[in-house]
C-alpha cells in the first residue's frame, strides 16, 4: 500500500516517546492510517527553520524511511500541516521530488502567508529587537519571516506547482470565541485583514489545488488536540475527517489500498 507521510508545521515535531508512552503531533490520526495498512513516515524536520532548511530535511527524512522499508522506488502521498506544507511544495518543486510524490495534502498552510506573521516581524521582530537578539543567540527563526505575506507571494513565484503532483487542500475556521486563549490575538488581528481563520491562518490564505473544504476546527483542533471545551455543536475526533480524504485519494488512483 501507498507510503502516507505526515509532515508537521511550526514549532512542531514529530513524535514524543517518554518510556511507553507515545505524543504524536498528528494526535491519533497516524495509528489510524497505519491501521489501514498504510506504511506512515512521519517526519522531523527544525522547529523553526526556514522552508528550504526544512524541506531539505523532508527529504532525507522520506528518502531514508523508505529505505528502512524497502520502498525505495515508491511514490508516496504527503499530508502536511500549516508550514509543513510550504516545506512539501518546496521539496517537490526545487528539490527533485516531483517522481516521488502522487499528491500533496495540506491543512491549514499559509500558502500566501499570514498577516499575523506580518504583524510579530514588525511589532516584536523590528520595534523590540527580538530578531537581533536571537540572531545573537544563534537560535534559527527563518520560519516567522518565511510566513510573511511578502515572503509567501515571492515564495509562489519561485516555487510552482510540479505537473505530475496533484495538490489537495483543507481549509479551518473557527469564531474567536471558540479559540484556545492565546489565539485570541492572533485571530482578532487576521480576521480583521484576512477574514475567516483558525486562530493562526485565513481560510483565504490556506486554498491551494483543489479544495477539499473547510474544517470547523481551530489550527490546533485539526490534529485533534483540542484545547476548548465543546458543549455546543461539537467537532469531536478529526481522524475520520482524514480517512475520508485517504479514501477519496483512493478512490482517484493516488494511493493503493
Amino acid at each position: 500500500m501507498t507510503p502516507i507521510v505526515l509532515q508537521h508545521g511550526l514549532f512542531g515535531f514529530g513524535e514524543i516517546r517518554v518510556g511507553s508512552y507515545k505524543l504524536g503531533y498528528f494526535h491519533g490520526i497516524d495509528r489510524a492510517i497505519g491501521e489501514r495498512g498504510h506504511p506512515v513516515i512521519i517526519s522531523r524536520v527544525h522547529p523553526t527553520g526556514s522552508v528550504a532548511r526544512r524541506a531539505a530535511q523532508l527529504k532525507q527524512n522520506i528518502l531514508r524511511q523508505l529505505s528502512i522499508i524497502g520502498r525505495e522506488r515508491e511514490r508516496v502521498v504527503i499530508f502536511a500541516h500549516s508550514m509543513g506544507g510550504l516545506d512539501a511544495r518546496y521539496m517537490i518543486t526545487r528539490l527533485g521530488m516531483d517522481e516521488r510524490v502522487r499528491a500533496l495534502v495540506t491543512i491549514t498552510t499559509p500558502h500566501r502567508g499570514s498577516s499575523y506573521a506580518d504583524w510579530c516581524v514588525t511589532h516584536l521582530g523590528q520595534r523590540l529587537g527580538a530578531t537581533k537578539l536571537l540572531n545573537l543567540l544563534n537560535i534559527d527563526v527563518e520560519a516567522v519571516s518565511d510566513l510573511t505575506t511578502a515572503s509567501c507571494a515571492r515564495f509562489n513565484e519561485a516555487v510552482p506547482d510540479a505537473p505530475g503532483v496533484k495538490y489537495f487542500s483543507i481549509t479551518a475556521a473557527r469564531p474567536w470565541h471558540r479559540v484556545p486563549p492565546f489565539f485570541f490575538h492572533s485571530h482578532q488581528v487576521i480576521q480583521s485583514i484576512e477574514g475567516d481563520n483558525d486562530g493562526l491562518v485565513s481560510v483565504k490564505s490556506a486554498h491551494w489545488g483543489e479544495h477539499l473544504g473547510t474544517w470547523p476546527a481551530d489550527h490546533l483542533h485539526v490534529l485533534n488536540k483540542r484545547l476548548v471545551i465543546e458543549l455546543k455543536d461539537p467537532t469531536g475526533d478529526m481522524t475520520p475527517r482524514y480517512l475520508e480524504v485517504l479514501d477519496r485519494l483512493c478512490h482517484e488512483g493516488l494511493c493503493d489500498r
